[in-house]
């Protein structure tokens, strides 16, 4: 089955606001969100349930469910960004109206938390969305100028944006070889989080590209150790891995593996080629990345190649 595409952003459009995870950690960086996108020519419509908060969530699952169900059926919404990420979007996923989705189908941006919902919106609709900056995270303080352009290409022109700025120095092939697959993936943890569930995609012959934050080299290990238990890293045509930001341990007295002794035990564990350190993830200077789109990797050459655009 082909992706389904959203239609690419124009100025004037109507982008929706929602906090699909947890609350807005300091609203002025959301005031500064919307007056950037604003000055580019957007309208911005903030969800209804935007500011609340339960806890560590923003409102109560059904609030959160119910603003992304809104965004996605009301037909004057063209895109719907996420204002942050952080913790709750795996509970809104028996919430959504995949069947009103995916007659609706428009640009859905986000990353972190927010990659269980773009998994279960490519396994339920099929639908590209887009591993991407958020508004009161990137686009609330002075945006990267590399990010800025690859995420407004990206959603504005149908182009294949080609070549990914992979720096060849800083890059790191961990497995050699090429690959060539649907693009799927996101934040490691969010990705273990859906295995074994109905929302889990089939990353049989993808191309899987992975990030993470906040998470010691412990807990990546053992992360991608499911990974690997759970035969993925043998079905996908190439790997991906980004930035693993924030991994130090907390007590650096204790015995550890170091990150890249994690990442190249991973890399034993796979037949396919791996590239590491590539610019995306928990940092300023990011690549958007639209999941369910062809890509193509040389692993020895260091380079990634998106062979479509993610809008029509």
């Amino acid at each position: 089955m082909p992706p389904t595409k959203p239609r690419m952003l124009r100025r004037g459009d109507l982008i929706g606001l929602i906090t699909p995870a947890s609350p807005l950690a300091d609203p002025s960086r959301l005031d500064r969100g919307i007056r950037y996108l604003e000055s580019l020519g957007y309208h911005v419509l903030p969800a209804a349930n935007l500011n609340h908060m339960r806890g560590y969530l923003a409102g109560t699952d059904e609030e959160r469910a119910a603003d992304l169900n809104m965004m996605f059926e009301r037909k004057d919404v063209k895109a719907i960004f996420c204002v942050r990420g952080g913790y709750g979007t795996p509970r809104l996923l028996s919430l959504l109206n995949y069947r009103m989705i995916s007659r609706n189908p428009k640009i859905f941006v986000g990353y972190s938390d927010v990659t269980a919902l773009q998994l279960a919106l490519w396994k339920k609709c099929q639908l590209v969305t887009f591993h991407g900056p958020m508004v009161g995270v990137d686009f609330g303080e002075e945006i990267n100028p590399f990010a800025e352009e690859w995420f407004w290409k990206t959603v504005t022109s149908p182009a294949p944006a080609g070549k990914l700025p992979v720096d060849e120095h800083a890059a790191m092939t961990l497995r050699p070889g090429k690959g060539r697959g649907r693009l799927l993936g996101g934040n490691l943890s969010l990705v273990a989080s859906v295995f074994g569930t109905r929302y889990a995609p089939d990353f049989t012959s993808s191309v899987l590209f992975l990030e993470d934050t906040d998470e010691e080299n412990y807990r990546i290990d053992r992360l991608m150790t499911q990974l690997h238990h759970a035969a993925i890293l043998d079905k996908v045509s190439a790997l991906l891995l980004g930035q693993f930001t924030n991994s130090e341990p907390a007590d650096p007295s204790k015995p550890t593996l170091t990150l890249a002794e994690v990442l190249e035990d991973a890399a034993s564990w796979s037949g396919a080629p791996i590239l590491a350190n590539l610019p995306f993830g928990h940092i300023p200077q990011k690549v958007t990345l639209p999941l369910g789109v062809t890509a193509k990797v040389d692993a020895d050459a260091h380079t990634v190649h998106l062979l479509e655009g993610g809008v029509r």
